[in-house]
């Protein structure tokens, strides 16, 4: 496993800086909560009628005057772009770097086969995920605790487990991704996270659009449609087929791919 914590050691400080970004703006909307409680059923009210504005972010469906409502719109869009975009960027540096930093050809120097480099790669990409999530939870349901709050907790730990899900699917296709590049994709990272959040807004605004339900994890980590109990098994079976297909064909294409020094 000498790769696997490798990578956890070089990505280290970026781990520590999104977690703790995406962890503490959580706690600090969470812990604004209290001071706006007086203020927030007229809110609540005033965004659930304000026509496509409402239904693009879900303001339609969630009780934005309650603390799970808050804290799905609010806490929701901070982690759904915030640890979407850290699994993109982590995802498609791992096997792209390589070649870009030049340093493909002291890792292929050594007793390990390009399969078992790249499955430690993969390895250290969930387990960066994971770990970023148990830390945003842990601020996310702590800060509801400090305030006093009583939170629905089996939607709430649902809510976060779609979450995960989501940044996993996302981090595996461009992990696939990276496997066909030869220097970082940042910008495509960035591209493709961003291109699939609005795809989940464009869903909303438009139910001819509803096919795309299977292309974007957004649609099934969508706070709104995960507290009001909607269906999303298709969704969440289609999430995890893409996440697979992305992080096998990236393992399978680095075992073959013409490294170039």
């Amino acid at each position: 496993m000498t790769i696997f914590k490798k990578e956890l050691r070089t990505c280290l400080v970026s781990f520590l800086v999104w977690s703790a970004v995406i962890g503490g703006l959580m706690a600090m909307c969470v812990w604004m909560y209290p001071s706006m409680e007086g203020s927030v059923g007229d809110m609540s009210a005033l965004f659930a009628n304000m026509g496509e504005f409402s239904a693009a972010f879900g303001l339609d469906k969630l009780q934005f005057g309650t603390i799970m409502g808050f804290y799905g719109t609010e806490c929701g869009n901070i982690l759904g772009l915030g640890g979407a975009f850290f699994a993109a960027l982590t995802g498609m540096s791992l096997l792209a770097g390589e070649e870009g930093g030049h340093t493909a050809e002291f890792l292929l120097t050594h007793p390990v086969s390009r399969g078992q480099a790249a499955a430690e790669k993969l390895t250290a990409l969930a387990a960066m995920i994971l770990g970023l999530n148990l830390i945003c939870f842990a601020c996310g349901a702590g800060s509801i605790l400090g305030i006093g709050e009583e939170a629905e907790w089996q939607n709430l730990m649902k809510y976060h487990g779609v979450q995960l899900l989501m940044q996993l699917e996302i981090g595996g296709i461009c992990f696939g991704i990276s496997s066909l590049l030869r220097r970082n994709g940042y910008g495509l990272a960035m591209g493709l996270a961003a291109m699939l959040y609005f795809l989940g807004l464009f869903i909303n605004l438009d139910a001819g659009l509803d096919g795309l339900r299977f292309v974007t994890p957004y649609y099934y980590a969508d706070a709104a449609r995960v507290f009001s109990g909607e269906a999303l098994a298709g969704p969440v079976l289609s999430g995890c087929a893409l996440g697979l297909l992305g992080a096998g064909f990236g393992l399978w294409r680095y075992a073959r791919k013409d490294i170039a020094a």
